[in-house]
């Protein structure tokens, strides 16, 4: 079984490209999910999976750019695996026509239930067991996208959490993840790019996986976001990055993003090779 929610667009949802933001994706899935559990249940056990979890990773993959329009979108949502103390949410955002759905979004979140009160993980109970499984439709992982080290001179921005950012747990929630990862890429593209008066070409973003280490949470001191380039090709690039507390060691690093663009041709909004001293830019930053 698989539950279905439309989901409302706003127009503070749209980018500098009139398409709904790549970060805006994901508070939609998190709509889907909540309205899920906490409303369209085929019974009752399963209500804590609505809000009671935590994101242990987010894969997201756009397929098509959504525009701004006053009727909802639907956000198909069902489970693809359930373990001991975790589960997996596939989701597809999508209009369905007479003759085809066309999709905008495919997704998957792993999730886990955790005790806010006591900032632990729990089981999960045989009730909400239950309830998973009527949703449940197994499924194989998607690739997970090559990973590479932080370099020593990746580009680093100063991260300040704002109290709007913050839960009702007192975590910052999955979604602001997406726009703090977003707000360090752009600037060092710009600084990567733009300074050297490069001649670019406009760029969209294709996927992103995220994995959540440890909560950031509400604090005077700015945290870190570094990133950098870890792949080229000739119509793509991947910027990957990492929230850290400012320490130098492994355990300091509290999530992890990678981010594949895609570059475009604006008039006819299809993919198109990156300008040759773009690439040239990217492949002198790859490593470095």
């Amino acid at each position: 079984m698989r539950h279905v929610y439309r989901c409302p667009l706003r127009w503070a949802d749209m980018d500098m490209l009139g398409h709904v933001n790549n970060v805006t994706y994901v508070d939609y899935l998190q709509e889907a999910r909540v309205d899920m559990f906490a409303k369209a249940a085929p019974m009752r056990g399963g209500e804590d999976l609505a809000e009671g979890v935590v994101v242990v990773r987010h894969e997201v993959e756009f397929v098509a750019p959504l525009v701004y329009r006053r009727e909802p979108v639907a956000v198909e949502s069902w489970v693809t695996q359930v373990r001991g103390a975790s589960f997996a949410l596939d989701y597809e955002i999508f209009d369905e026509a007479a003759d085809a759905r066309r999709v905008y979004l495919r997704a998957t979140s792993v999730l886990a239930p955790y005790v806010f009160a006591d900032e632990r993980p729990r089981r999960i109970t045989p009730p909400e067991r239950e309830v998973l499984e009527r949703f449940l439709e197994p499924a194989a992982p998607r690739p997970a996208l090559p990973r590479t080290a932080a370099p020593p001179t990746s580009h680093q921005m100063d991260l300040k959490v704002r109290f709007s950012d913050v839960d009702v747990y007192g975590h910052v929630n999955n979604v602001k993840y997406f726009e703090y990862f977003q707000e360090s890429r752009i600037q060092y593209v710009m600084d990567m790019l733009h300074a050297d008066g490069i001649d670019w070409r406009e760029h969209v973003v294709a996927r992103v996986d995220v994995d959540y280490r440890r909560p950031i949470l509400l604090r005077a001191e700015p945290y870190v976001v570094r990133s950098w380039v870890s792949q080229v090709g000739t119509k793509s690039f991947t910027i990957s990055g990492e929230v850290r507390d400012g320490a130098a060691d492994d355990s300091a690093t509290l999530a992890r993003s990678d981010v594949v663009m895609v570059t475009f041709d604006k008039q006819t909004q299809r993919s198109a090779p990156m300008h040759e001293a773009q690439r040239a830019r990217l492949l002198a930053a790859l490593g470095s």
